[in-house]
């Protein structure tokens, strides 16, 4: 069984996870974490008695030949496997995705376990289309291309009616904030969503044109953005 395990999005926020996910854990005895260090605190966090070293510990990187193998042979063994992203639910906007794909490949059972995800979150409080979106990722580095990137966006959205999803490095928000105002029409409607399930949650949607009229300042805090300009 491959358990997929969702985590806090904020360190605090502990009650965001459900008692049957600490549960399906103490079933496995892998652990491929995309942070080990993030994971473990986690698990301590959660239940002070779990006993960290009992598992195996597997760090997740992009597709190196190693990890697939060693998966692989966990998978063959009969090994009941937990897969934790760093932040929120594994396999989404998460390298954990790879591993899932192998398991489907082997004809696993794979179970998903219900936890916060940053994505739909934003999404749910945002009041953009919920019907019609797209999650982006990240957008290019070069200003160049992320006004293009932008612009598309704004395009694909007014086209399709839909909303659009995307994410930046933490240290780079204000400078992507700053050129969306620059590149985006008046009437476009832009959500922040920011420090999700934390103390300092912060989710507003609001006109182009009235972002303008703002001071905003997100530096260094984890941030979900989200575009529409459909009808």
């Amino acid at each position: 069984m491959i358990y997929l395990i969702p985590t806090v999005l904020e360190e605090s926020a502990t009650e965001t996870i459900l008692p049957y996910i600490l549960e399906s854990v103490k079933n496995c005895q892998c652990i491929f974490a995309e942070n080990e260090r993030t994971a473990r605190r986690f698990f301590k966090t959660m239940c002070k008695e779990i006993v960290i070293d009992d598992y195996e510990w597997f760090t997740i990187h992009k597709s190196e030949t190693e990890l697939i193998n060693t998966f692989k042979q966990k998978i063959s063994k009969g090994n009941n496997i937990a897969i934790i992203s760093e932040a929120g639910c594994p396999g989404v906007a998460d390298p954990g995705q790879i591993l899932v794909a192998i398991a489907q490949e082997m004809n696993s059972t794979i179970k998903p376990l219900v936890g916060p995800s940053s994505i739909l979150l934003a999404l749910m409080a945002s009041g953009m289309n919920g019907q019609q979106f797209e999650f982006i990722g990240y957008l290019p580095i070069d200003n160049g291309e992320r006004n293009k990137a932008i612009a598309a966006m704004e395009i694909s959205s007014q086209k399709k009616n839909s909303t659009q999803i995307f994410i930046e490095t933490p240290y780079r928000n204000n400078q992507l904030i700053e050129q969306l105002l620059k590149v985006c029409k008046p009437a476009t409607k832009l959500c922040i969503a920011a420090e999700l399930t934390g103390v300092n949650e912060f989710i507003k949607t609001k006109s182009i044109a009235d972002w303008r009229k703002e001071k905003t300042d997100f530096h260094k805090k984890p941030v979900i953005f989200l575009l529409y300009a459909g009808i």
